[in-house]
């Protein structure tokens, strides 16, 4: 067994022995103690504070705070911890109230959007290694310029070599637009190659009509298309993490200030008597 997999099992064991700890404790004092949502609300409110502590690591990664992959760890155990703290924290029923119902959706809101891309940025590597790798996100557009310049050189050099318009009015009807711009974004999520399956297809129904020189020429032309194809994939992938993150983050930061208000909220009403 690797080092890894001994470190995801080890923390596994704790978030579970963490999170028996947290619901037994709050099952055996509620009963008797007045101030158990008092504790569970600061655990909860300490733990969404290290989970947004995380977006402070990564945007200083200069200063000696550790391993960032040890960060992501951490940051999905108590992420996960938060889950259970928060309906301790409730008594186990939803809130009542729309300012507390609005504060419990931003935080399954939260934590929901934060399981997604845990998942999602797990995944996405897999997938492109799957594909050949993957290019740099700002290098897509540069790589795509290129593709279609050289595309669109080819198709022109068709008409001096082969004597006929074959070729470019091909490209002018099938490719200009597709090379031009990324497409098919939502069909790459979902694993979908129809797009470049009929392309292909259309160019498998010329090539019986062309001799030599043109199908030498289609044929350099099919392989610019099924690299765009494979850069469109990458594009969409890459986005999609990075939509996600425009998602995560803002509703990470929404939750922190109405966290900051109910906290604020609960000792004016309380007076700083604990109400629980």
């Amino acid at each position: 067994m690797g080092y890894f997999a001994k470190r995801r099992i080890i923390g596994g064991l704790l978030l579970l022995a963490a999170s028996v700890a947290v619901i037994w404790g709050q099952l055996q004092l509620a009963p008797v103690m007045r101030q158990v949502g008092f504790l569970t609300g600061w655990a909860l409110l300490a733990a969404c504070a290290f989970l947004t502590l995380y977006n402070v690591r990564k945007r200083l990664p200069f200063l000696p705070l550790g391993n960032s992959r040890t960060w992501l760890q951490l940051h999905a155990y108590v992420g996960y911890l938060s889950f259970v703290l928060f309906f301790a924290h409730t008594g186990w029923r939803w809130p009542v109230g729309w300012f507390d119902n609005l504060l419990a959706l931003l935080f399954l809101s939260v934590a929901l959007s934060g399981v997604f891309g845990l998942f999602w940025s797990r995944l996405i590597p897999l997938r492109l290694t799957a594909r050949g790798g993957d290019v740099p996100y700002e290098r897509i557009p540069i790589v795509r310029r290129q593709l279609a310049d050289r595309a669109k050189m080819l198709a022109l050099e068709s008409v001096t070599a082969t004597k006929t318009t074959t070729i470019v009015d091909f490209y002018s009807q099938h490719l200009v637009g597709f090379l031009g711009t990324s497409a098919n974004f939502w069909r790459h999520l979902v694993e979908s190659r129809a797009v470049l399956t009929r392309l292909q297809a259309r160019i498998d129904d010329l090539n019986r009509f062309l001799n030599a020189d043109q199908r030498r020429a289609l044929a350099e032309l099919a392989e610019i298309a099924r690299q765009k194809d494979g850069l469109d994939y990458q594009h969409a992938l890459q986005l999609s993490l990075r939509l996600w993150l425009f998602i995560h983050i803002p509703l990470t930061y929404s939750l922190v200030i109405f966290t900051v208000l109910h906290v604020v909220v609960v000792f004016s009403f309380s007076a700083g008597v604990p109400p629980y």
